[in-house]
């Protein structure tokens, strides 16, 4: 799929939106796929949406999406205060801001998080991204936790060496606040990495994994 985006064959460059429902999530589910974008020049015009954030980590986030996004011609990086644990409680409102989000954006590619996540803020994340965006394309990414919810995923971008390192290092540098989570290393990230590697028989051994629900070649 990422060879198909790529090869734009003199097409407008793409608007990327990227959604999390907290800070780190899109650098996790996505960080390297964003990097082959933006380094490649396939995306013009980028925005990162962090829904939920105490003070400390929207500040990490904010830092995160600037460092991350530094390639874009245009970017623009929106945290929100929505209540971390209580997405679904606040759906109102959160479906309220989604519908502002499409006011004033229109992306051609969308990440956020997939449908299975056992996390109830990654999946109404989820199902309201497919509820407002009816006809864009989505990819859904993961993140790895203790809940057990990796599933198989469907499409996969290779990481090289290089963007694998880079990926896990910004994840490092940018969210220190997490650093004392035990599941928050760099083995952790890495080994996934390596996994879906395998799975699509990656060239380069690494690759970031996703769901496609609906896709449409033209």
């Amino acid at each position: 799929m990422l060879g198909l985006l790529l090869d734009r064959r003199g097409a407008a460059p793409l608007r990327l939106l990227a959604i999390g429902a907290h800070p780190d999530d899109i650098e996790i589910g996505c960080g390297g796929t964003l990097i082959r974008l933006l380094e490649d020049d396939v995306v013009s015009e980028a925005c990162m949406v962090i829904l939920s954030g105490t003070a400390e980590r929207a500040e990490e986030a904010q830092a995160s999406a600037a460092a991350l996004l530094a390639g874009a011609t245009e970017r623009r990086v929106i945290v929100r205060d929505f209540t971390d644990g209580f997405f679904p409680y606040q759906g109102k409102e959160v479906k309220r801001f989604f519908e502002e989000l499409k006011a004033d954006f229109s992306p051609d590619l969308i990440f956020t998080h997939q449908r299975h996540d056992l996390h109830q803020d990654h999946r109404l994340t989820c199902e309201l991204t497919w509820n407002t965006f009816r006809n864009h394309m989505i990819l859904e990414y993961e993140v790895p936790k203790y809940d057990g919810d990796m599933g198989r995923p469907n499409l996969f971008v290779p990481l090289d060496a290089d963007v694998r390192g880079r990926k896990i290092a910004h994840l490092m540098t940018h969210f220190s606040s997490q650093q004392v989570k035990h599941w928050f290393k760099e083995d952790l990230f890495s080994g996934l990495l390596r996994l879906r590697g395998m799975e699509c028989n990656s060239p380069t051994s690494f690759a970031e994994a996703f769901y496609c629900r609906k896709a449409v070649l033209v």
